[in-house]
């Protein structure tokens, strides 16, 4: 199941490492100039992410007030872009 609160666009504070977490339980991760590098599907519980990427690759994180701590990394809910789906 997908927390609707959680559902956008997250970037690290420089943007190279973007996270867009769809509403279909999907994710489209971009690194730098590359889109789509990572994709799979998620699921939140509370303010927690489970990830599983499409080559079998998991992970985790935490969503603490208002910003998605994962793999060392922080992100913060960004404007989505005129492009995203």
């Amino acid at each position: 199941m997908t927390d609707r609160t959680y559902v956008g666009l997250w970037a690290t504070a420089d943007g190279h490492v973007r996270h867009e977490l769809l509403p279909n339980g999907r994710y489209d991760e971009a690194r730098g100039t590359r889109e789509s590098a990572y994709q799979g599907r998620y699921e939140i519980t509370g303010d927690h992410i489970e990830y599983w990427d499409d080559t079998g690759f998991t992970a985790d994180g935490d969503f603490i007030d208002g910003v998605l701590h994962h793999g060392g990394m922080v992100l913060y809910r960004q404007e989505a872009s005129p492009t995203a789906r």
